[in-house]
């Protein structure tokens, strides 16, 4: 005997928005201040978050690989070059992009 599978939530879109786009600018810390006060002054525990949503190692939350695993997964969101040179210059906001990102597309019912 098989079963139905029904489907009780459709994958929505904002307005100007595509899947393979970031949702948020790197230094766009207004759009979620919680996720930015987390980033700025508790760094290892967003990356913990960031992880954790992703069903990674902890350790590994705040690091370059992480953000490659992320943009390959939604769809392209750059290059490793662009994530090693974010990552490196600027983590905080790095990681505070990654996750208002997992966020919004969690709203949007298009993040696992």
């Amino acid at each position: 005997m098989t079963t139905q599978h029904v489907i009780t939530v459709q994958p929505q879109f904002l307005a100007g928005q595509r899947p393979g786009q970031w949702q948020t600018g790197l230094m766009d810390c207004c759009s979620d201040c919680g996720v930015c006060l987390c980033g700025t002054f508790c760094f290892p525990c967003l990356g913990c978050q960031v992880a954790g949503a992703m069903n990674e190692c902890c350790l590994c939350g705040t690091s370059v690989a992480m953000r490659a695993l992320y943009r390959k997964t939604p769809g392209s969101l750059g290059s490793i070059c662009s994530d090693f040179c974010t990552a490196m210059c600027c983590s905080p906001c790095s990681l505070c992009q990654l996750k208002r990102d997992i966020n919004r597309r969690r709203q949007m019912g298009i993040f696992w």
